[in-house]
């Protein structure tokens, strides 16, 4: 009898553990990634999951919220507003797109303890939007800890396109970094064949490229992920470069 309560409690205790081994995403999600002038106005949220599973975290009010624009730097985080995502504390925004080009919006997180891996985690998340269809030098870094750089246009790709992009750690190439992948599953509508399939992984080649194809349309995470060369609280912290980028279906006449 006791051997069996031993038993039960060990494969609870794996089962709990499996389940929130699911890849961990920083996102900042806005409702679109090419902005027209019909409509100058987009909602941005920001939050912390697992997106194909739909499976939220609480996220605090970050350290930083920000858009990157014409090279200037602008501070968002007064315009945050409280909001749930995926039934999480989460926060929000409404951006107004004043002006053609480029913007690159862009999260520094609080750390987030993870009692599961007994680590922290900080994901430097970010996201590139097109206003009018306008935007150049997509390619240039904003020098931050760590983030992904991208060697494709990062907004205005057909779903089944490929994606390249090379990771930074302190503004260098970090080759061999182990990317994680993910579509996010909005809806729930999605299922996995396999549970190995939910998050999908590709190595950066030796001068920290990593190349992946977006099977569909929608909303896809990179998330590069590098050990900290220091702790919190005497333990381990994890450093993601996560980058989401739009896949957008062709249209039928």
């Amino acid at each position: 009898m006791r051997k069996s309560i031993v038993l039960a409690l060990t494969l609870m205790l794996f089962t709990a553990f499996c389940g929130s081994a699911y890849a961990h995403f920083g996102m900042l999600i806005p409702e679109k990634s090419i902005i027209t002038p019909d409509n100058k106005s987009a909602e941005i949220k920001l939050s912390f999951s697992h997106p194909f599973e739909g499976h939220g975290m609480n996220l605090v009010k970050p350290k930083k919220f920000s858009v990157f624009h014409d090279g200037k730097e602008s501070n968002l985080l007064p315009s945050l507003k409280e909001c749930k995502v995926m039934d999480h504390d989460s926060f929000k925004t409404e951006y107004k797109f004043k002006r053609p080009g480029m913007y690159t919006f862009y999260m520094e997180p609080v750390a987030y303890p993870e009692p599961a891996e007994d680590n922290y985690i900080i994901h430097y998340t970010k996201t590139v939007v097109s206003a009018f269809n306008e935007g150049e030098e997509w390619n240039a870094p904003l020098g931050v800890k760590t983030e992904i750089v991208p060697l494709t246009r990062p907004w205005g790709n057909y779903a089944g396109n490929v994606f390249q992009g090379i990771v930074l750690l302190d503004g260098k190439p970090a080759p061999f970094t182990r990317v994680e992948v993910e579509l996010y599953n909005k809806d729930g509508k999605l299922e996995a064949p396999y549970e190995c399939m939910v998050t999908q992984e590709v190595l950066c080649d030796e001068n920290g490229v990593f190349t992946f194809t977006c099977p569909k349309a929608g909303w896809w995470g990179f998330a590069a992920l590098n050990d900290a060369d220091y702790k919190i609280k005497g333990k381990d912290v994890e450093l993601g470069a996560v980058l989401w980028i739009e896949m957008i279906p062709y249209k039928s006449k």
